[in-house]
């Protein structure tokens, strides 16, 4: 196993997957077990050698939705096809694939998507895949912005603004990177010019261990801070950069750098939080905006296939 520090960024060239762990050499089969898949029972390069692009939101009907669009912009299968549930052996997450795109759900806020990506990028390494570029496509809380805004991430930062994602590892807080890759965030903002058919801004996204406190809600179970408080902590995030709040982008940015991987995170805001902590919005309004970030990441794909095919 390659056991390169973990600061250490890497070429994009025939880029692998890296896993940073010499205990899995001694193991003679590898268990994924969330996804219910594993080296011992399935052919992962045979099944997963071809991906080049995984898109992970936090639903399984997201993911789904997006299998079935990504299908259909690419011309691949028949967009009223039904797609198999590749995890279908688990109930913990989602996986479906389509030509080079894997779409896989990753639960709720960091500890889900933690799990589901360590699963994921041991998936990748097993089956030998390189040049991987991975995007999450999710909803968040804008602040300062209109609804139906789509934020394609500069820098994930945590509670108090600072880009970092503490993790305590053996009684030990261990700090990792969380930087995402620029080129990336700037290709996929200039694809949404193209597109022109929703607002797109690029800047800093919060990330949360919680969905009310955490994100200075006043419409939780408990609540011990002012509308004061809460207004003077988002103008502070605001005057720091940040657009957005959600709850993945932290670890998917630091796990992601770790293995390699090419990685954005492009998110709708559902509502301005300076003017509100519920989501009220009709189900047909949200529906609209949770396509957003599907339509602008699947665009990037058809480009660079286009590009590929062109080249070759």
């Amino acid at each position: 196993m390659d056991s390169k520090d973990e600061t250490e960024g890497h070429g994009l060239d025939c880029s692998p997957v890296y896993v940073h762990n010499p205990h899995l050499d001694a193991l003679k089969d590898d268990v994924l077990y969330h996804f219910g898949l594993g080296t011992g029972t399935h052919d992962l390069p045979a099944m997963f050698g071809d991906v080049k692009f995984v898109c992970v939101g936090g639903s399984p009907w997201r993911m789904k939705a997006f299998t079935k669009y990504i299908a259909a912009e690419l011309g691949m299968e028949d967009p009223n096809a039904e797609y198999p549930n590749i995890c279908a052996g688990t109930d913990r997450y989602a996986m479906y694939i389509v030509g080079p795109v894997l779409s896989v759900s990753h639960g709720m806020g960091i500890p889900s998507i933690a799990i589901m990506l360590h699963e994921l990028i041991k998936l990748l390494h097993h089956a030998h895949c390189t040049d991987v570029t991975i995007m999450r496509i999710g909803t968040s809380g804008g602040i300062g912005i209109e609804p139906g805004t789509v934020v394609v991430t500069n820098q994930s930062v945590d509670g108090t603004f600072l880009p970092r994602f503490e993790q305590m590892i053996l009684g030990k807080i261990v700090v990792r990177n969380i930087d995402l890759d620029q080129s990336l965030a700037e290709e996929l903002l200039r694809c949404s010019k193209e597109l022109n058919q929703f607002e797109t801004v690029m800047g800093n996204t919060m990330c949360t261990m919680d969905f009310y406190e955490g994100q200075a809600r006043l419409d939780g179970a408990f609540c011990s801070y002012t509308e004061e408080d809460k207004q003077d902590y988002l103008m502070r995030a605001s005057q720091a950069g940040v657009c957005n709040i959600e709850m993945e982008s932290s670890v998917f940015a630091a796990m992601c750098k770790l293995s390699g991987l090419r990685a954005a995170v492009v998110c709708v805001t559902l509502l301005d939080r300076l003017k509100g902590d519920q989501v009220n919005c009709s189900h047909e309004v949200l529906d609209s905006y949770q396509q957003r970030p599907q339509k602008l990441v699947g665009y990037y794909i058809k480009q660079q296939l286009m590009a590929q095919a062109g080249s070759s």
